[in-house]
């Protein structure tokens, strides 16, 4: 599911974006200023980035994204259609669009930006003794020659962190991103489902070498 990270403080405006775009299926995390927008901004495929915002201006926020993370394309939106405005976004943003707009020529600008960062997946990715070969959902093990299989969730959260290669992911960021609801603390379902997944691709399950727990933080796997 491609992930949108949309930052707009006109409430109403926010939510008929938002509405919009989870009804075509992407999944949005709406935030209505740019705090903490840099600590997500790794998990996302598209930003979507209105320029008058509390605090920093969408443009002091949007050069700070792209420089955090240059693979991901940000479209500005704004209601300043001068084109001074419009040289300033562009000079770190990859899309301007002004408002008001039609929703269908803001989903097809999505798609064109999409379809330009678009992130090719490795054939296999060898990881220990495991060969993964993520667009055919098949892990290998090497020293049997033989297929591991995973239950659906199990493959979610191996996949999970293959996309977020050796990046330490807390429970929350986990349960989130393979759920996608909000981790109630003190859940064990996360838990349960490593520790099973644990003991399909680990050499020893009881001193993991592919998914770390770094302690009192979360996981990690290392590529």
């Amino acid at each position: 599911m491609i992930k949108i990270l949309y930052i707009e403080d006109d409430l109403e405006i926010g939510k008929w974006v938002s509405d919009e775009l989870r009804e075509r299926g992407y999944r949005v995390s709406w935030q209505q200023s740019g705090d903490g927008a840099i600590n997500q901004i790794k998990e996302m495929d598209i930003v979507i980035l209105d320029v008058m915002l509390p605090g920093l201006d969408g443009f002091s926020v949007g050069k700070r994204l792209k420089k955090e993370a240059p693979d991901v394309p940000i479209m500005m939106l704004s209601a300043r259609s001068s084109v001074d405005d419009k040289l300033q976004g562009l000079e770190f943003a990859d899309d301007y669009l002004t408002k008001p707009f039609h929703p269908e020529e803001l989903i097809a600008r999505i798609e064109v930006l999409l379809r330009r960062f678009q992130r090719q997946e490795p054939e296999k990715i060898e990881l220990q003794h495991l060969v993964v070969f993520p667009a055919e959902n098949r892990i290998i093990d090497q020293r049997t020659d033989e297929e591991i299989l995973l239950t659906g969730k199990q493959y979610q959260i191996f996949q999970y962190f293959i996309k977020h290669p050796n990046q330490i992911l807390t429970k929350e960021q986990l349960y989130e991103g393979v759920w996608s609801e909000p981790f109630l603390d003190g859940d064990k379902t996360l838990m349960v489902h490593i520790r099973y997944l644990r003991e399909k691709i680990e050499q020893d399950p009881a001193n993991p070498k592919i998914i770390e727990t770094i302690r009192g933080i979360g996981y990690r796997v290392r590529l």
